[in-house]
C-alpha cells in the first residue's frame, strides 16, 4: 500500500531583504571544525548576557564550544562563520536540560547577519573573516581592519565514517526574550588530535574573552568534517 501522507508544508516565517524565509531551514552542504576546551565556569558566565540562562558546570568547570563553520549550500548564503558558546540551560532547569548558547556569532556576509538577528535571535556581527587551505592543514582567521583577531588552524583529517547527527537546542534572546531554536547539525567524524590545533589570538574584545578563558591552549577535543548538512527549526520563547 502506498503511503499517500503528504509531508507538512513549510512554515514562511516572513522575508528579510525581499527573500522568503521559510521553516525547516535545510543547510545542504557545509564544513566544519568543532573545538571544546574545559574553562573556568565563572568566567564563561561572565559572557553570557542577561540572567535567563547559565553555563552547565561541574566542579567549577563549564565547556567552551568553538565551531568553526564553511557554508557552500544554505538558504541563508555561501559564508563563514564562527560559533563561541558554551553548554547551557535555562536557568534553573534540571540536569536533563542541555542546550548551547553562542554569546558572539561573526559571519562574513550581511544577509545572514540580519536574518539570523531577526528570525533566531542570534547574536551575528559582520566581520573580516577567511578560511585557506594549505600543505594540508585547514586556517580559520578573523581580523578586524587587517590586524589579527583569532586564528585557528589544524590538519585537514579523514573522516573515520558517516557524520554524527546530533540534535540539540540553541539558546537566545530574541527581541530581549528568552528563545530556543531546535535543529539537528552533522558532526565530522575526523578525529583531531589535540597537540595539532594552533590557536593565536590578535587583540581586541574577541580575543580578551578568550584569554579570559584560558586560551589559546589545546582543546579536549575536536573533530573535522566535510559535506556536512543540517536542518534548523522554527524556534520558541522560552
Amino acid at each position: 500500500m502506498t503511503d499517500t501522507t503528504a509531508a507538512p508544508a513549510p512554515a514562511v516565517w516572513g522575508q528579510i531583504q525581499g527573500q522568503d524565509i521559510t521553516f525547516p531551514m535545510e543547510v545542504d552542504e557545509f564544513d566544519a571544525a568543532t573545538l571544546v576546551f574545559s574553562v573556568p565556569a565563572e568566567a564563561a558566565q561572565a559572557l553570557l548576557p542577561g540572567d535567563a540562562f547559565e553555563v552547565v558546570a561541574t566542579d567549577g568547570v563549564a565547556q567552551f564550544v568553538l565551531a568553526l563553520c564553511d557554508y557552500h549550500q544554505n538558504p541563508w548564503g555561501d559564508y563563514l562563520e564562527l560559533n563561541l558558546g558554551f553548554l547551557a540551560r535555562p536557568a534553573g532547569a534540571g540536569d536533563e536540560v542541555l542546550g548551547s548558547f553562542v554569546y558572539r556569532m561573526p559571519v562574513d556576509q550581511a544577509f545572514t547577519c540580519e536574518a539570523g538577528n531577526e528570525v533566531m535571535g542570534f547574536p551575528k556581527t559582520v566581520e573580516e573573516l577567511s578560511v585557506t587551505h594549505a600543505d594540508g592543514r585547514v586556517t580559520f582567521a578573523m581580523t578586524d581592519g587587517g590586524a589579527p583577531v583569532l586564528s585557528v588552524s589544524f590538519p585537514a583529517v579523514e573522516a573515520m565514517g558517516e557524520p554524527s547527527r546530533v540534535e540539540t537546542g540553541s539558546y537566545s534572546y530574541l527581541h530581549g526574550v528568552p528563545h530556543e531554536t531546535p535543529l539537528a547539525m552533522d558532526l565530522g567524524t575526523g578525529l583531531l588530535d589535540p597537540a595539532t590545533v594552533v590557536i593565536e589570538l590578535g587583540s581586541g574584545p574577541v580575543a580578551d574573552e578568550l584569554r579570559s578563558l584560558g586560551l589559546p591552549k589545546a582543546p579536549d577535543f575536536g573533530t573535522w568534517g566535510t559535506g556536512l548538512s543540517a536542518t534548523f527549526q522554527l524556534g520558541s520563547p522560552l
